[in-house]
């Protein structure tokens, strides 16, 4: 401000009243110095160096060090904290000169030119292009960037950049021709008039001539687009799944197949799928009918281009030499094909799959609920389609033979190749003999018999738990009347018996 007011009354005349003593209300008089210490070490100022009392000369130059920012509400923040995250992009374009190339003179180079605001740097970045043969990417990377000679003292700040300006950044001028919305309505609140986009870009010759060559290597051809995405999007992922029946018994050898009907939203195509059970006797073929919509009539296969989308009416000059052609708009000669809906399926429908009359016999949850949805349908009663399961044939085990034990007998008519009986070794530990514990379960029986010998006869069973067995011991007794000890010899040892008595005697529990 003190400058400013100088510089006012040197512009006045130099008649009495008119000027004013400077000095006046001035305290401080002593001349600065020309060295400084930063951070230990003697800096020169040179031209940063003030007047006398520390005031700016009148040929000194100001130089700013970073963007003056308008103050916002609430107290003062530094820059770093105040704008931390906030950059603006400017679109820009600069002119390459290209030497002894016949496509191209120059080439047109655009890019993004960001501006952070926490610290003034730049940075500019191209945007990548197809088959463009130089290197692209990051340009600059981010930095302060120093104006050019003789302002080289200085760097870039945010009034040099608007929609229109050029700017010189290390010898290539970039000329700015629009800026994102964030940046416009910064500059805007900043007080800056922004003008509107520059449309008029100059075109890259090269580019340009690629694309002709692109256009010539693929023309143009008469077809007619049908947009299925929406219905992919809407619909993608999603099946409806019939289980199916073909009864083929009418042809010879034929038997009934169960199938799988897969029908998918996404494009309207059915796939069927065949349930191969284990040991059928047939290949596990992977598809009974590949994916592809079916058909409700099948009259003949069409030979490949007999039937088109479009039909070309006249043909006038060669194609080549830029010939024309008329399309038949009405499409007269077009063959209309009905194939098969998710309408057209339900429960108990038969559907012709290529000459195969296919019955649809269940649905799934899916399916029930689609179709609940979308048509208001319930879900009919399933129907059974299923073959009674073949009677199960007892094996017979041949009687016991009396050659090693009955367990190991049985284990030869149970496998081919034999295996030794496996005893339950958990059991075992659990139900052993333990001290006093013998885990042995023992009854008294006798025959049941009315012969007088036999009916006297006591027997001990005694069933182990630890493994299952069964011994069978008789029972020693004393005589009275003769004063002797009587024991019979036979008796059954310890071993596993089934429910049948091999003897075929009665036992009865005392």
């Amino acid at each position: 401000n003190e400058y400013k007011s100088y510089l006012s009354i040197m512009s006045l005349p130099l008649l009495p009243g008119n000027s004013v003593n400077p000095n006046l209300g001035v305290e401080k008089f002593h001349l600065p110095q020309s060295f400084v210490f930063r951070n230990g070490l003697p800096v020169y100022l040179g031209e940063e160096k003030c007047g006398v009392g520390g005031t700016f000369r009148p040929d000194q130059k100001i130089v700013k060090r970073s963007t003056v920012k308008p103050n916002g509400q609430g107290p003062p923040a530094p820059s770093w904290l105040a704008y931390d995250k906030q950059v603006l992009r400017f679109f820009a374009y600069f002119q390459e000169t290209v030497h002894e190339r016949r496509e191209e003179k120059y080439r047109i180079r655009r890019v993004s030119i960001f501006y952070y605001l926490e610290d003034d740097s730049i940075q500019v970045n191209e945007s990548q292009q197809m088959n463009s043969g130089i290197p692209q990417g990051t340009i600059i990377r981010r930095h302060t960037i120093p104006k050019p000679p003789p302002h080289d003292d200085e760097c870039y700040d945010v009034e040099a950049f608007n929609v229109g300006n050029t700017i010189d950044l290390y010898g290539r001028a970039f000329y700015i021709t629009d800026c994102d919305a964030f940046t416009r309505n910064w500059l805007t609140k900043s007080g800056v008039k922004v003008p509107p986009p520059i449309e008029s870009e100059p075109s890259d010759p090269y580019f340009t001539y690629r694309q002709k060559e692109i256009d010539c290597m693929q023309p143009l051809r008469p077809y007619e687009r049908f947009d299925t995405l929406k219905q992919f999007l809407d619909h993608d992922r999603q099946v409806l799944r019939f289980y199916c029946l073909w009864d083929n018994t009418n042809e010879m050898f034929g038997d009934p197949r169960e199938l799988i009907l897969h029908y998918f939203l996404a494009d309207d195509t059915i796939e069927i799928r065949e349930v191969i059970r284990a040991n059928s006797g047939r290949d596990a073929a992977p598809k009974f009918l590949g994916r592809s919509k079916l058909p409700k009539t099948v009259e003949k296969l069409n030979k490949p281009g007999e039937i088109t989308q479009r039909t070309v009416l006249n043909v006038f000059g060669s194609m080549a030499n830029d010939g024309r052609y008329i399309l038949d708009a009405l499409k007269t000669g077009a063959v209309h094909k009905d194939f098969y809906t998710d309408a057209d399926l339900q429960i108990g429908a038969k559907i012709n799959v290529w000459g195969r009359e296919v019955t649809l016999c269940d649905m799934d949850e899916f399916t029930a609920h689609h179709y609940k949805t979308k048509f208001n349908l319930d879900r009919a009663k399933a129907i059974d389609y299923h073959a009674p399961p073949p009677a199960k044939k007892e094996f017979d085990i041949p009687p016991y033979n009396g050659w090693g034990s009955e367990e190991d007998s049985r284990a030869n008519c149970l496998r081919l190749i034999a295996v030794p009986p496996k005893r339950d070794f958990n059991k075992f530990m659990k139900k052993d003999r333990q001290g006093l514990e013998s885990h042995i379960l023992r009854y008294l029986a006798r025959l049941d018999t009315f012969k007088p010998i036999d009916m006297e006869r006591n027997f001990i069973i005694s069933f182990f738990m630890s493994d299952d067995t069964v011994s069978v011991r008789f029972y020693l007794y004393i005589s009275l009347s003769l004063n002797l000890f009587f024991t019979f010899p036979n008796k059954l040892w310890r071993s596993e018996h089934s429910c049948r008595c091999l003897n075929r005697r009665s036992v009865t529990l005392a």
